[in-house]
């Protein structure tokens, strides 16, 4: 299996989510999957403007000239794409967003309806199976909601079904824990380590394990204190 990660976050190398996507790209590598991450912000693309050229004019070429036709072929060779974002305003960031609305060259104009009688957009070629990753600086795992709808709706807008969910509430001590937490730290790369195995083997990332990986890695009141702390130091430093 390939498997295509693209990772929304502008901090790429450097952010949570990273520490996340290479827990579970290991994983995926030890039960035989190729796996390559695409960071966004390396990537030189505009957001779509809606002119509709792609669809009425040159079919399936956008008037921009830039890097989304190649991430749309590395697509194309996927069997698993993996949307990989920390959440902005309880959604993706503004990279992963431009992103996904330059993907439209993948249906064409015309309008069906699926099996429910509710409307889409013809599909030229079907999306491969979807996963996300994501996790934010809140350590309640309800800060998703939106996420698993979007994702949801991209799938069946898309002729496609998401096979992996993996949020993260309380991302900011996966990277550069302090000595207490590392052990949990440890424990939950672990589980996506195995996460990444499983959704390789098995196609699917199965509930029990969905549980452990959303299970919280420390109570909400010490993540808050702690997160609070952190920023009233960092205020105190910044003062004139």
């Amino acid at each position: 299996m390939k498997i295509t990660v693209f990772n929304g976050s502008p901090k790429a190398e450097k952010g949570n989510t990273q520490v996340m996507v290479e827990a579970f790209a290991d994983g995926a590598k030890a039960a035989g999957a190729e796996v390559e991450t695409v960071f966004l912000s390396h990537k030189k693309f505009s957001g779509c403007v809606g002119c509709f050229a792609c669809w009425l004019k040159t079919p399936g070429k956008c008037i921009f000239d830039d890097d989304v036709p190649e991430m749309l072929e590395k697509i194309k060779s996927s069997g698993l794409v993996i949307f990989a974002t920390p959440l902005y305003v309880d959604n993706v960031t503004g990279l992963m967003k431009n992103f996904m609305d330059r993907l439209i060259p993948i249906a064409e104009p015309h309008i069906e309806t699926d099996g429910s009688g509710e409307a889409r957009h013809i599909i030229k070629r079907k999306l491969p199976k979807i996963g996300v990753i994501s996790n934010c600086g809140f350590p309640e795992q309800s800060h998703f909601q939106v996420l698993h709808l979007l994702f949801s709706r991209i799938a069946r807008n898309a002729g496609s079904e998401v096979v992996c969910e993996i949020y993260r509430g309380g991302g900011a001590i996966l990277k550069d824990a302090p000595l207490i937490l590392k052990l949990v730290v440890w424990k939950y790369k672990n589980l996506l380590h195995k996460a990444g195995r499983e959704v390789v083997e098995d196609g699917k990332l199965s509930e029990e394990l969905k549980a452990r990986l959303e299970k919280p890695l420390i109570p909400a009141a010490q993540y808050i204190a702690a997160a609070n702390k952190i920023f009233d130091a960092a205020l105190a430093k910044n003062t004139c």
